[in-house]
């Protein structure tokens, strides 16, 4: 990453430390996403992200048909955002009815379509579907779903459309057909709308004098095992939780070695990976969801005090209850005895050392002047401001490709 990218993206932190307040009034100005002045345009057939839409890493799986009569029918709610025209060829509503996640989505996506070409409007062909008119296991049939074309349904702004799609937050945009662009999000409740970045409270550090501690017990000035840029192990502070949740369940990935370790983490999360375990053992940071069979994660050795690659033996999935996003100074943390990043969501795992700086500073100030209630005291649920205000400026200057499509949802758009 270059130094002077580094540098602007501090810049804007800072920044935005004085702009923040400063956006709690009326208006568009602040909180809503800037779209880049050049989009790029989805490909006839295209869709993003490039998985399946009921996959974990797009819309999630299918929950089941909701009825007017089923007990979910109460997770529908009406659009009736003058910007946006509905079709309703059934005259019954259906088509305005949908998930809050997805309201919220189509009307950030209005805006844009306004925005784009003035005196146009977005227009929804297809939204819930109460007569099986599509394929079995439709989100349609959810209120997840939404068929759109603009208003003057000029077929060449469709590409276009598909991309701005994308940029308000769509979880899965396909540009299906000539006629529609199909856009569904993730559900309400879901734990694929819920991931984030983080390991399971149960999971373990080492603290400096060898003890084990489980990650929801830490405190501030805590003392854990971590790795230094090089791969060498060293012991730094614990600072807070970026993200607390004792209670929600959430899906994580379990990454096994060949020799009987096993890290828990969300997909969102970055773990080191080493290209090559005998020769160049550059360590690189990787989604969780992208670590493969056979790539080699680094394990601490106790006998020889030393950061070892270990094969990865097998990948799967368990959910748990609570999740915990610890922050070192360092950056790393070593958790049931597998090196990981601190950090989730972007790709980047130096640059996003370089965005907490911030965090490690007030840290260091703090550690200095010695505050009694600032150290070894609980931390409340919740994700950190900083971490918003982070991920806000990240969808300014970063390609949607670097950031993780599960680590953003927990954010409003």
């Amino acid at each position: 990453m270059p130094l002077w990218t580094r540098i602007v993206l501090v810049g804007l932190v800072c920044s935005s430390l004085v702009s923040s307040g400063m956006g709690c009034g009326p208006g568009r100005g602040y909180g809503r996403r800037r779209h880049p002045k050049k989009l790029t345009p989805l490909a006839y057939k295209q869709f993003i992200p490039n998985v399946a839409e009921k996959t974990l890493g797009a819309s999630g799986r299918y929950e089941g048909k909701i009825t007017r009569n089923s007990e979910r029918f109460k997770e529908l709610t009406p659009n009736y955002n003058t910007d946006i025209i509905f079709k309703d060829e059934e005259n019954t509503g259906a088509d305005r009815l949908m998930t809050q996640r997805c309201k919220d989505k189509l009307n950030s996506l209005a805006i844009s379509v306004m925005n784009q070409w003035p005196g146009v409007k977005l227009r929804v062909t297809e939204g819930w579907d109460e007569d099986g008119h599509h394929f079995e296991e439709s989100l349609h049939y959810e209120g997840r779903a939404v068929d759109i074309t603009t208003s003057d349904r000029d077929k060449s702004k469709y590409g276009t459309l598909s991309r701005l799609a994308v940029e308000a937050g769509f979880d899965w945009v396909y540009y299906e057909s000539k006629a529609h662009i199909h856009c569904s999000v993730k559900a309400e409740n879901s734990v694929a709308a819920k991931s984030g970045g983080c390991f399971p409270g149960s999971s373990t550090v080492t603290l400096r004098d060898g003890s084990q501690k489980a990650v929801r017990d830490l405190r501030a000035g805590d003392q854990v095992l971590a790795a230094t840029e090089e791969g060498s192990p060293v012991y730094t502070d614990f600072i807070m939780f970026i993200d607390q949740d004792s209670a929600t369940t959430r899906l994580f990935y379990v990454i096994e070695t060949e020799s009987g370790q096993k890290i828990t983490l969300t997909a969102a999360h970055l773990l080191f990976v080493v290209r090559n375990s005998t020769g160049d053992r550059r360590m690189s940071a990787v989604f969780a969801s992208q670590v493969q069979p056979g790539q080699h994660v680094l394990v601490f050795d106790e006998a020889h005090e030393r950061l070892t690659p270990v094969t990865v033996k097998r990948i799967y999935t368990q959910e748990h209850e609570g999740s915990f996003a610890p922050v070192t100074v360092q950056g790393t943390v070593v958790v049931d005895r597998v090196l990981a990043s601190c950090y989730a969501v972007i790709e980047d795992h130096e640059l996003a050392h370089w965005a907490l700086a911030p965090v490690r500073l007030s840290h260091w100030v703090s550690s200095w002047l010695s505050h009694p209630q600032s150290r070894g005291t609980a931390q409340k649920d919740g994700v950190h401001w900083y971490s918003k205000i982070l991920y806000q400026l990240g969808t300014w200057i970063l390609d949607t490709h670097s950031i993780h499509p599960l680590g953003m949802s927990i954010y409003p758009s």
